[in-house]
């Protein structure tokens, strides 16, 4: 590996982005010499087709970390990468072993998948007590951060609804592998030039049949199901939750429970049952469809494949009535909710047919 050789950087903007300071090079540094060899491929136990070729690995800027991570831009085979660190700590066996599990996880089911709305994963390299995981780079940062960057309530109706499904097709196909990714939120939901979709950050996924319950589980409060909070067994319908979280942030711009701390938000659903507060100018269609996925009730939330038919529907009345969002009421779903498992059957059929 090439520790710290740069290439020209052109943010969105055409500046440079920030260099390193030297606390933070020395850091890195400390942290990447576990990967260097004087070789190329670096094999561990039980790695096969993901091992990385450090030889070809180039580390750039910080531009994110986590409590055991940091998330550099980088160069792996002339490709725009993201290069995940993760760091094993020394003090607490326990949680090393933790973190470990963690990481073989995530690269276990990023080898595996292959979509759009996907991160697409490059190579892995492990390493103890560093790992490394290299991913594709998109250059336009965390849907959190974009919306952070917009107005309340100010980004167009015609933009959420492609958002949301970008989202949720990327959604549905982790459900239909059984994966359920635990950690949906909008700052693991990564945005291209193109502001297409890509779901991201794999740490806590798991398949359903191994999932069990959410006893000493680490994910984030606001945008947690009640049941997973609860520490009780969950399914994919948590997903679904944390989706209706997401919604309303596409539709508000804001925080979820920002007045409160992860904590008091934590409480406030379990015991309050309590949501974020829905803006009056919410179109009706949306208002519905976020109140079904943060349902208390597991049972009443839809499955992605009943979401995303719903976003199509509204995404083509849309197009063929700009006042649709206006006019629209509840009655004019009842009979498209009557027919989507005649829907979700004949789709099916026609796929395995194909």
């Amino acid at each position: 590996m090439k520790n710290f050789q740069w290439f020209k950087q052109i943010s969105n903007n055409g500046k440079s982005e920030r260099r390193l300071s030297l606390g933070e090079y020395r850091r890195a540094e400390s942290w990447s010499k576990y990967l260097v060899s004087s070789g190329a491929e670096i094999k561990g136990e039980g790695e096969q087709g993901w091992s990385a070729d450090m030889s070809q690995l180039f580390i750039g800027n910080k531009f994110a970390s986590g409590r055991h991570s940091r998330i550099y831009r980088g160069v792996y085979k002339q490709m725009d990468v993201a290069i995940k660190l993760i760091s094993q700590p020394e003090e607490d066996a326990s949680l090393a072993a933790l973190v470990e599990k963690q990481f073989s996880s995530e690269v276990a089911l990023l080898f595996r998948l292959r979509h759009p709305n996907i991160i697409t994963f490059v190579a892995a390299c492990k390493k103890p007590p560093v790992f490394c995981i290299i991913t594709e780079y998109m250059a336009g940062g965390s849907l959190r951060k974009y919306l952070h960057q917009q107005e309340p309530h100010s980004v167009p109706l015609n933009l959420v609804l492609k958002l949301a499904l970008d989202i949720a097709h990327g959604m549905q196909y982790l459900h239909s592998l059984g994966i359920l990714h635990r950690d949906l939120k909008s700052e693991n939901l990564l945005l291209g030039q193109d502001l297409c979709v890509k779901v991201a950050d794999f740490g806590i996924s798991c398949l359903e049949s191994q999932c069990g319950s959410a006893k000493g589980f680490t994910g984030t409060y606001r945008w947690m199901a009640p049941e997973m909070i609860k520490e009780k067994h969950h399914t994919k319908k948590v997903d679904v939750y944390s989706f209706g979280i997401v919604l309303w942030e596409l539709l508000t711009a804001l925080t979820p429970f920002d007045n409160m701390t992860p904590e008091q938000a934590a409480f406030a659903v379990c015991q309050k049952n309590a949501r974020p507060p829905l803006p009056p100018a919410c179109p009706m269609a949306f208002s519905n469809l976020i109140n079904r996925c943060w349902s208390s009730n597991p049972d009443k939330r839809p499955h992605f494949e009943e979401i995303v038919l719903i976003l199509k529907q509204y995404a083509d009345s849309l197009e063929q009535d700009p006042e649709f969002f206006l006019s629209y009421k509840p009655s004019d779903d009842h009979t498209f909710f009557r027919c989507l498992p005649k829907c979700i059957v004949a789709r099916r059929s026609a796929s395995l047919k194909a």
